[in-house]
């Protein structure tokens, strides 16, 4: 074994050893530590950068922490002390600074929490009905709210010294990297690249909305296109792309934050204040025959599913702020995902009942309460309302384009500091960063109805959200056999898997007996 580095436990600054240089690259061994982006949880020999001293290249580094921090035969000091520490995290952006507290991650979980698909929740409720509507919706918060809990609990291990600060290595982890890439690796892609291209296509059309109603039909200039929307829009987020990690963002987030819970307010307030359109029915869409009917309701469980997204970037979000043994990330990451809940539900419920009372099953399938608001409110309302909801919505959709793309841009950026062993240029950064915002702006162009497939998109992040957290909880933990976590995680693991097949299969139905507007590269 190579020589032993005494270091001292001191929650953000290292004391540097006496005898040896100090790695280039080093944390305290009071932190649990992430695992490497290789294959393998732990850093391989390969991967480890190791300092220019007299330490064989093939030997494992050991930290020790004097006996007076932790109690002797401590498991946490025991597992620390074979921790290898992985020097790529300090510089990937989702690592790269790990001084976030509770309210960052409030403003990083609510501005992602809440979003254009909350919109859509009042055509599942003409579907659905007023009882059943209303059940699945508040089932579907709290089953979220309760994987969101053994997320943030299953961050960080007390028993390796770990911690596992993306989805997909926690996934790694627990299932093995060969079956986590089979079954989280697309849909995480989806919730974070899928999720870019329908925001570019949401900010380019509401900004085209938005200078139709600044303008009045009383400019001279003659208004862009849509795809010259779709170009203004990107150009804007991908300069935004361009602060360095994700907790430089944090300011980004709470104004998508604030937003968010801006432009929902006022849609639902508007609706409610201008009251129920004339005709409005609320029996549910009844389909001509029963396959067609079950097919409908799955449907629908699909869009409310889709409402509640972000799971993906829960643990990238925790592994901003710093943890040790005595101060546990999970607290503070705990009290910050309570109160963007709180908010979040504030925010989703009202729009969900306001919206369909409101509007009943005349609410428009394609865009929800804001294409409502504009098509039935867009001569009686006051212009300024109008606009300021507009200016809301394209402010939202850019700050969650920096926090849905940062998992992306760390992903990207892995790849080169893997292979060079070094942090990436701030100018190859910028290049990455311009290509991904561009491509999605490519793909969004190329498929605009992409918002169109929400029960079916629902249905293959479902397990994401629902589902897998129960089996990793399962698999790391090792609840009691047959006890009541057993029980449950099994239970809500199993039922969460099934549903999310339903769902497929259910929203390619609805597809292909209803049909969609397909049109490539025609963007409306």
């Amino acid at each position: 074994m190579g020589e032993v580095n005494e270091i001292g436990s001191t929650p953000m600054t290292p004391r540097p050893a006496s005898v040896t240089p100090t790695p280039p690259i080093s944390a305290p061994p009071s932190q649990f530590h992430s695992p490497s982006l290789s294959r393998s949880p732990l850093l391989s020999s390969a991967d480890h950068i190791q300092p220019a001293s007299k330490t064989p290249k093939n030997s494992t580094p050991r930290i020790r922490t004097p006996r007076f921090i932790t109690p002797l035969g401590s498991p946490i000091r025991r597992a620390l002390q074979l921790t290898r520490l992985d020097p790529h995290d300090a510089w990937l952006p989702i690592t790269e600074s790990r001084n976030g507290n509770a309210y960052y991650a409030a403003f990083h979980t609510l501005c992602s929490g809440i979003g254009i698909q909350a919109l859509v929740l009042p055509v599942a409720f003409t579907i659905l009905g007023w009882t059943w509507g209303i059940i699945n919706l508040t089932v579907a918060f709290i089953w979220q709210l309760y994987t969101l809990y053994l997320l943030v609990q299953l961050h960080e291990s007390t028993e390796t010294g770990m911690r596992y600060s993306r989805y997909l290595q926690l996934c790694s982890a627990t299932f093995g990297e060969k079956l986590a890439k089979w079954l989280a690796l697309f849909p995480i892609t989806y919730l974070s690249g899928g999720t870019c291209v329908a925001l570019i296509i949401i900010g380019g059309s509401t900004s085209k909305i938005f200078f139709d109603i600044v303008c009045g039909g009383t400019c001279n200039a003659h208004p862009p296109t849509s795809v010259e929307w779709y170009l203004i829009f990107t150009s804007a987020a991908v300069l935004l792309s361009q602060l360095p990690n994700l907790n430089s963002i944090a300011g980004v987030s709470l104004i998508g934050a604030i937003t968010a819970i801006g432009y929902c307010t006022l849609i639902w307030i508007i609706s409610v204040v201008e009251g129920r359109l004339p005709g409005v029915s609320y029996n549910p869409v009844k389909g001509s025959t029963d396959v067609i009917r079950i097919f409908d309701v799955l449907n629908a469980l699909g869009i409310i599913a889709f409402a509640f997204r972000g799971h993906n970037l829960i643990l990238e979000i925790q592994a901003t702020m710093p943890s040790d043994e005595k101060h546990p990330s999970r607290v503070p990451m705990w009290k910050g995902v309570k109160v963007s809940n709180t908010l979040v539900a504030l925010c989703l419920f009202p729009l969900a009942i306001a919206g369909y009372w409101a509007y009943g099953q005349l609410i428009p399938k394609d865009g929800g309460m804001l294409t409502a608001l504009y098509a039935f409110h867009g001569q009686d309302t006051s212009q300024f309302i109008l606009g300021l909801t507009s200016l809301f919505v394209i402010i939202n959709a850019v700050s969650s384009f920096q926090i849905y793309g940062m998992p992306m841009f760390d992903d990207m950026e892995s790849q080169y500091v893997r292979r060079m062993k070094k942090p990436l240029p701030w100018w190859l950064r910028a290049i990455i960063r311009a290509m991904f915002g561009y491509g999605c702006f490519f793909v969004a162009v190329a498929i605009p109805f992409l918002g169109s497939l929400a029960g079916l998109v629902g249905g293959i992040a479902l397990p994401v959200t629902l589902a897998y957290p129960c089996f990793m909880w399962l698999k790391i933990k090792k609840p009691k056999v047959f006890g009541p976590s057993w029980w449950l995680n099994w239970v809500l693991g199993v039922f969460g898997m099934a549903l999310s097949g339903v769902l497929i299969a259910a929203g390619i139905y609805v597809i292909i007996d209803t049909g969609i507007e397909v049109s490539f590269f025609k963007p409306h």
